[in-house]
């Protein structure tokens, strides 16, 4: 008997230690083929921490990884790094007409909808993401979102966002974000929502003639999206594409100093619903291309003078309470 309780003294000693290994600031490794701790990154995000005070890496080796992720609210201070931009890829292939059922007592099957089509969602706070491809590979048969956030203070380095229509929804208002040598492409309003974003030396690829931005800024949110130092390019044939279109009344979006391709519309922007005229913020500065055309813009945009533009920065723009600011 003496020596059965000893075992399983033991055996629940080990087992502790072995939780615990992973409750540190190191490196954990994921891996498709084994070489890694983990085979699966919903593996290694299981095993943090809430709640830590701490940064830990989560590095996950080339390869393509199908999972449907959820970083939970109850995690901070997580980077997710993958070994290379283009061969780390994380892909799923939901899209808002795929089929589900909802209920238990009375089942019923009902159409998925846009917010559940996420390959990730973010609901925690402080996440980092570098070096990664965030894709939704499913066909166009409606809308399918790669990136979904719902956190705040999350920093976006050298990845890319692969979808069609819905790439990249940042899904809470108030929230901060900040985009830096990204990659970014889709359809049609393929990134929207009403957080306050940066995007800083990206590449925004639009695959058919549409809308790149849909933002839906709160009122009293002094800023949206903010795209800087960015290159907007178009796949073969696209030539008509509008910067943003507003999808509720008082979406933010700014364009200064960015490389406007050809496929740019001359109008620029487009208010969705008439009445949005009188409230949409979409401001534009010192852009260059044949899509920058400041003299042919709606009449109810605006082009910053330089006194304006120098008081957007990333500092000013993320000040909170808190003085966040992303920029090295």
């Amino acid at each position: 008997m003496k020596k059965l309780l000893l075992l399983i003294a033991l055996s629940l000693s080990v087992a502790t230690q072995a939780a615990k290994s992973y409750d540190n600031p190191d490196t954990i490794v994921v891996a498709r083929d084994g070489t890694g701790e983990f085979r699966t990154i919903d593996e290694a995000i299981e095993v943090c921490r809430a709640f830590m005070d701490y940064h830990k890496v989560i590095y996950i080796k080339k390869g393509t990884y199908k999972e449907k992720l959820i970083i939970p609210q109850w995690l901070q201070n997580i980077e997710l790094c993958g070994e290379d931009m283009n061969e780390t890829i994380i892909t799923y292939d939901d899209h808002a007409n795929v089929k589900i059922v909802l209920g238990t007592t009375s089942p019923r099957e009902q159409a998925m909808g846009t917010f559940r089509t996420y390959t990730l969602k973010i609901e925690a706070n402080d996440i980092t993401l570098k070096n990664l491809t965030i894709e939704n590979n499913s066909a166009r048969l409606g809308q399918a979102v790669a990136l979904h956030t719902e956190g705040d203070r999350l920093v976006f380095i050298n990845c890319r966002f692969i979808g069609h229509q819905d790439t990249i929804y940042t899904g809470m208002p108030y929230t901060r974000l900040y985009f830096k040598g990204c990659y970014i492409c889709g359809t049609t309003d393929f990134i929207f929502g009403p957080s306050t974003v940066w995007f800083e030396d990206c590449t925004i690829e639009s695959l058919v003639n549409s809308y790149i931005t849909a933002a839906s800024t709160p009122a009293d949110a002094a800023y949206g999206y903010i795209f800087n130092n960015c290159r907007l390019v178009a796949k073969a044939g696209v030539d008509k594409v509008f910067l943003g279109r507003p999808w509720r009344d008082y979406g933010y979006t700014l364009f200064m100093n960015c490389d406007l391709g050809a496929h740019i519309r001359p109008e620029g922007w487009h208010h969705w619903e008439k009445h949005r005229e009188n409230t949409a913020r979409y401001l534009e500065y010192n852009n260059r291309g044949a899509g920058s055309q400041p003299q042919q813009r709606v009449v109810w945009s605006h082009q910053l003078t330089k006194k304006e533009a120098q008081q957007i920065t990333p500092a000013k723009v993320f000040v909170h309470q808190d003085n966040w600011n992303p920029m090295p």
